[in-house]
C-alpha cells in the first residue's frame, strides 16, 4: 500500500513539474510541448470584397451542384453603414448586404481600442454573408445592393430597428431585411426574391460565416483551452465541432445534408450562427477558402418562382455571447457551443446550480462559496470516513516510526508488520487519497464552468476581486505570474492541511507531502480567481472537519 501511495505521489508531482515547465516555456516564447504556436495569420484585406470572399460564391455553388452567378463587369462603389441598438453596433457592407462588424456594447474588452468586444470583425475578414445561387448572374455577396432609407439607431420607446437592402440582377430582384430587436443578439434576416424575368426560376439561398483560422489560447498556458472554430448541428448527427487544422488537412467529416440544423463559428465566450428552425432540405458546406480563411455555411431552396411572383425565406443570425439559457430557446442544441470540456456531465449541472444560487444571492462569488458548502454537505460522510482514517494513521505514526527503525534491515517483515498494525487499528492506507479523488472531478468541472461561462466574465466578488474569470493579481506580477491574496491564502491553507494529515514514515514521502502543495500552488496563481476561491473555501471547510475528527480521536494532544 505504501508503494502504491508513493507511486501516485511521484506521478502527480512529475506531471505537475512537466506542466509548470511547459507553461514557463510558453511564457518565454519558446516551443511548447502541449500547445504548439499557431501559424502566423497573413493580413487580409478588410471587408467581404476580398479575393477570398469572391471565391466563396463559386465554391458554394459547386458544393450544391448549382450554377454560380457570373461576375458583374461594372464596378459599383459600396459603402459601410453602421446601425446601433441598445446591445450592438452593427456595420453592414452594401456589397452583398453582408454584416461585416458587430460590436457588443454590453461586453467590455480591455484589449480592444473601442472598449467593447467585437465578434464579426473586418480586421479578421470575419463576416456573415448571403446570396443567391442557381440563377445566372443573380445577386450574390459580391453584388452592391441599395440601402433603403430608414433609421440607423434604435430610439427610446422603439423595440425594433429594420434595415432593408435591395438589388436586381439577372432577372431577379433580391430584398434582404435585417430586423434588430431591443436587448436581443438574435437578428431576424429575411430574403425575398422577386422574379422580374419572363421564365420561372428556382433560386437557392446560401448563408455563410467567414473568418480567419487564428485561435487564441484561453486560460492558463498549461491548462486546456476552449474550442474555437466552425460547428454544425443536425438532429441526426447532433453537435459536431470542426477544427481548423482538420479542415486544412481535409480530414474533417460532417453531415452534409439534412432537413434541419444550423451552422456556427465558435470562439471563447461568443458565437455567430446562421439558424433556420423551419424544417426543410439544406446542404452544409464547411471548408477552407485559402490558407487563412474558412467558411461555414448552408444552402437551401426557395420554392419555384413564376414571372412576377415572389418567394421568401426567414432565418436568424445570432452574433453575441454564449448565454446558455438564451441559446437554448433559439434553436435545438445551440447551447452546446458553450464548451464544458471532458467533464460536461458535471459542468452543466454545476452551472445550473450556480445560476440558481446566483439568482438567490445576486453575486457569483457568494454563489461559488455556497456551492462549496453544499458539496461538502453532500460528501460529508465519505470525507469524514477518509479524515478518520487519516487521523488514525497520524495517531499510530509513532508506532510505525519505531517499527521501521527496528526492522529497517528486514523490509519484508517491516511491510508485514505495518499491514498488521493497519488491520489492527482498522486503517485504510489509501483512505487519505479519497478526498482528493472525490474533489478533482468537481474541481476540473468548475474550471470549465468558469472558463466557458460568459455570465461570469467581469463578475465581481468583494473588495479587490473585480473579475472572477481572471487571476487575482492585486500585488502585481512576479516572473510573469500574477500575485494576489487569494492564491497565497490557498497555499497557506494547503500547507496547514499537510500539517493536520499523518506524516508518511518514509522521509522522502514526508518531504513530498510538503513540496506538492507548493508545486500545485504555483499553478493556482494562473487560475481564475473564482476557481481559487472555490478551492480556498473547500480547504477551510476540510481543515475544520479534519481538526474536529482529530480532536475526537485524540490526535495532536487532544483527549480521546
Amino acid at each position: 500500500m505504501t508503494d502504491i501511495r508513493r507511486t501516485i505521489l511521484w506521478v502527480v508531482f512529475t506531471m505537475s513539474l512537466v506542466l509548470l515547465w511547459d507553461g514557463w516555456q510558453r511564457h518565454n516564447g519558446q516551443p511548447s510541448l502541449f500547445h504548439p504556436a499557431p501559424a502566423k495569420v497573413a493580413t487580409a484585406p478588410a471587408g467581404p470584397a476580398s479575393a477570398a470572399s469572391a471565391a466563396a460564391l463559386p465554391a458554394a455553388a459547386a458544393a450544391s451542384g448549382a450554377t454560380a452567378a457570373a461576375p458583374v463587369a461594372p464596378v459599383v462603389k459600396n459603402e459601410l453603414v453602421t446601425f446601433t441598438t441598445d446591445v450592438v453596433k452593427a456595420t453592414i457592407d452594401t456589397r452583398g448586404g453582408s454584416l461585416v462588424r458587430v460590436e457588443l456594447l454590453k461586453h467590455a474588452d480591455d484589449t480592444n481600442p473601442s472598449g467593447h468586444v467585437v465578434v464579426l470583425d473586418p480586421l479578421r475578414n470575419y463576416s456573415a454573408r448571403s446570396g443567391l445561387l442557381n440563377v445566372p448572374n443573380a445577386p450574390s455577396d459580391q453584388t452592391v445592393l441599395t440601402l433603403v432609407d430608414g433609421p440607423k439607431e434604435l430610439k427610446d420607446g422603439q423595440d425594433t430597428l429594420v434595415v432593408r437592402l435591395e438589388g436586381e440582377q439577372g432577372g431577379v430582384k433580391l430584398a434582404k431585411t435585417y430586423t434588430f430587436k431591443r436587448g436581443d443578439y438574435a437578428i431576424a434576416v429575411n430574403h425575398e426574391v422577386t422574379n422580374t424575368g419572363a421564365a420561372a426560376v428556382n433560386p437557392q439561398l446560401y448563408l455563410q460565416l467567414v473568418r480567419d483560422g487564428h485561435v487564441e489560447h484561453t486560460g492558463p498556458s498549461f491548462a486546456p483551452t476552449s474550442f474555437s472554430g466552425p460547428a454544425i448541428y443536425t438532429d441526426k448527427a447532433k453537435y459536431h465541432k470542426l477544427a481548423f487544422e482538420d479542415l486544412k488537412k481535409g480530414k474533417a467529416e460532417y453531415e452534409k445534408n439534412a432537413d434541419d440544423g444550423w451552422v456556427a463559428m465558435v470562439q471563447h465566450y461568443f458565437v455567430s450562427a446562421w439558424i433556420r428552425n423551419e424544417a426543410g432540405p439544406r446542404e452544409f458546406n464547411v471548408r477552407p477558402l485559402n490558407q487563412d480563411l474558412y467558411t461555414a455555411g448552408m444552402v437551401m431552396n426557395f420554392p419555384a418562382v413564376a414571372p412576377g411572383a415572389s418567394a421568401k425565406l426567414d432565418n436568424l443570425l445570432y452574433v453575441g455571447p454564449q448565454e446558455e439559457k438564451k441559446l437554448e430557446v433559439l434553436a435545438p442544441g445551440l447551447e452546446l457551443v458553450k464548451d464544458y470540456g471532458i467533464f460536461k456531465i458535471l459542468s452543466k449541472p454545476l452551472f445550473w446550480l450556480l445560476d440558481v444560487l446566483h439568482t438567490l444571492l445576486g453575486n457569483w462569488g457568494w454563489a461559488i462559496i455556497l456551492l462549496v458548502v453544499l458539496l461538502k454537505v453532500a460528501f460529508y460522510g465519505l470525507n469524514a470516513s477518509a479524515y478518520r482514517s487519516m487521523a488514525k494513521m497520524k495517531a499510530v505514526n509513532p508506532r510505525i516510526q519505531e517499527m521501521r527503525e527496528r526492522l529497517k534491515d528486514k523490509p519484508q517483515q517491516m511491510q508485514q508488520e505495518m499491514m498488521r498494525i493497519y488491520k489492527e487499528e482498522k486503517i485504510n492506507p489509501l483512505g487519505s487519497c479519497l478526498p482528493i479523488f472525490l474533489q478533482m472531478p468537481f474541481f476540473i468541472a468548475l474550471y470549465w464552468v468558469l472558463l466557458s461561462s460568459v455570465e461570469m466574465r467581469g463578475a465581481p466578488w468583494v473588495m479587490w476581486i473585480h473579475d472572477l474569470s481572471k487571476p487575482d493579481s492585486l500585488f502585481g506580477h512576479l516572473f510573469g505570474a500574477p500575485i494576489g491574496p487569494l492564491p497565497l491564502l490557498m497555499t497557506a491553507s494547503s500547507l496547514l492541511q499537510v500539517w493536520l494529515n499523518p506524516q508518511p514514515a518514509d522521509p522522502v514521502q514526508a518531504k513530498m507531502m510538503w513540496i506538492m502543495p507548493l508545486a500545485f500552488s504555483v499553478m493556482f496563481f494562473f487560475f481564475p480567481s473564482g476557481l481559487v476561491l472555490y478551492w480556498l473555501v473547500n480547504n477551510i471547510l476540510s481543515i475544520a472537519q479534519q481538526w474536529m475528527i482529530n480532536k475526537q480521536i485524540g490526535v495532536n494532544g487532544s483527549k480521546k
